[in-house]
């Protein structure tokens, strides 16, 4: 039985997820690998939410709290990886992108987990 404390943060599971994509991708699992990315940039959205009280267990809230945060931060690149993420969310419905563009999804996913994460404690000028 898995206890509130053995449960992984938002964060921790932005990470774990990520790592698992990139399995999945090695084992040549591109729909499962999609997946893992859209969860980990889910995940970390929701980190950044959680700390600051934010509503966020929606999909339209998950979008508008990247908004958001461009807005503060000044750094759409944000935005762009998000959609990049929501593409792979897409893929693993459909199936039709290649493990090339899965591998370059995931990679713009850990970009924006890297961007995401330094304001989980409520800095608001980090990013690029």
């Amino acid at each position: 039985m898995t206890t509130q404390e053995d449960k992984p943060t938002y964060q921790e599971a932005a990470r774990l997820l990520l790592a698992q994509g990139f399995v999945e991708l090695e084992a040549g699992d591109t729909r499962q690998a999609s997946e893992k990315g859209w969860g980990a940039a889910a995940q970390m959205v929701k980190a950044v939410a959680e700390d600051r009280g934010w509503r966020h267990q929606t999909h339209a809230a998950l979008h508008q709290i990247i908004e958001r945060i461009v807005r503060e931060t000044g750094d759409k690149t944000i935005n762009s990886r998000f959609n990049v993420a929501g593409y792979l969310h897409q893929n693993f419905y459909e199936n039709w992108a290649g493990e090339a563009s899965v591998a370059s999804g995931l990679d713009d996913v850990r970009d924006l987990l890297d961007r995401l994460e330094p304001l989980v404690n409520g800095d608001s000028s980090a990013g690029g």
